[in-house]
């Protein structure tokens, strides 16, 4: 062959060369949207679609599913999210865009034997949403305010002679961070992790019912208009007394006092008042019939105290001069169990 002939041997094969880059080039480019088999997003199949058709494709089937509220179990409660308070928006366009991109994640002779054998591109796109970030954080909030509590202290609450004694109750605080970051998840996601459990831990309160009824080991209740006495140990009510109480006009004094003194057969110092008469003022030796404090004496407040009495009729009524009267078999036996600064409750 001539080498007039040889060069345009070598031209020809050049200009061929270069249309069939051209070509194939130009192929190409008609399918720069055009998602390969086997491509998915989110789990919906796009694989052969044009990425126009792959946008109403993932929106029929995933819009409806990304905008599901997300649902948290805490504490025994219940709470929701929506899509609308979190200011959710599905970015379709940048799921099926990044299809694309990975259809065509490979140089040109790849992507054209791709094409030529119908050859899968295994490749799943994760859902590409928007949020607001402060909106969740609001949400976390609200169920922190919904859920938290602090730890209840015992109490004792001295509003009435049947003594309600409050118990203690451990605390929950919700672990914030955790919880807001699995909404996070959960709003980036389908199916069963768009339900969310919180964590809280218990808080330990300092008082515990155990310690208050160390705090009080005994304590005495007097309903005036019952006419009972109550005995309470370790917060527990143990038993109950038949009472007399002030009459109208020397009435027993209501509030909360505490046993200040105690004696056995005490002496009764008259008290300069009225209704004494002539023994006003007196000291009537304990033991003697004119001393009207039988048995026993628990001083409570001002010259008022609990004593036994010798007249059983009048218990069940207000007939004292101020002081609380008991049987003499019942205060000997109270006696014995309640010592000095016991709390004593009238109501």
């Amino acid at each position: 062959m001539s080498r007039k002939h040889q060069t345009l041997a070598i031209v020809a094969v050049a200009v061929g060369a270069v249309v069939l880059v051209a070509g194939a080039a130009a192929y190409d480019s008609s399918r720069n949207d055009l998602i390969a088999d086997g491509v998915t997003v989110a789990g919906v199949n796009v694989g052969g679609l044009h990425a126009p058709a792959a946008r109403e494709r993932v929106r029929n089937r995933l819009l409806g599913r990304l905008e599901r509220p997300v649902r948290v179990a805490v504490a025994g409660q219940r709470f929701k999210l929506t899509a609308a308070r979190a200011h959710l928006v599905a970015d379709v366009d940048g799921m099926v865009q990044e299809a694309v991109d990975r259809s065509r994640n490979a140089v040109l002779p790849v992507r054209l034997w791709r094409s030529v054998t119908s050859e899968r591109v295994n490749a799943d796109v994760e859902p590409q949403v928007t949020y607001s970030s402060e909106a969740v954080r609001s949400f976390v909030r609200h169920v922190r305010r919904t859920v938290d509590r602090p730890a209840r202290d015992a109490d004792v609450k001295f509003e009435t002679a049947a003594l309600p004694a409050v118990p203690s109750e451990n605390g929950l605080k919700l672990r914030a961070a955790g919880l807001r970051r699995d909404i996070n998840v959960a709003l980036a996601s389908l199916g069963s992790a768009r339900r969310v459990r919180g964590v809280v831990v218990k808080t330990k309160p300092k008082v515990t019912t155990g310690k208050l009824a160390g705090k009080y080991p005994v304590v005495l209740t007097v309903d005036r208009g019952g006419f009972k006495l109550r005995y309470f140990k370790d917060l527990k009510l143990k038993k109950t007394y038949k009472i007399a109480v002030g009459q109208v006009g020397l009435d027993t004094p209501a509030g909360l006092y505490h046993v200040q003194n105690k004696a056995i057969d005490p002496a009764w110092h008259v008290p300069h008042s009225a209704w004494a008469g002539d023994l006003a003022g007196k000291v009537i030796p304990g033991g003697v019939p004119e001393n009207p404090l039988k048995a026993r004496w628990m001083g409570i407040f001002d010259g008022a105290g609990i004593h036994g009495t010798s007249d059983i009729g009048s218990l069940g009524s207000a007939a004292s001069h101020g002081c609380i009267r008991m049987a003499v078999p019942d205060v000997e036996e109270l006696y014995d169990k309640v010592p000095v600064q016991t709390p004593v409750f009238i109501q």
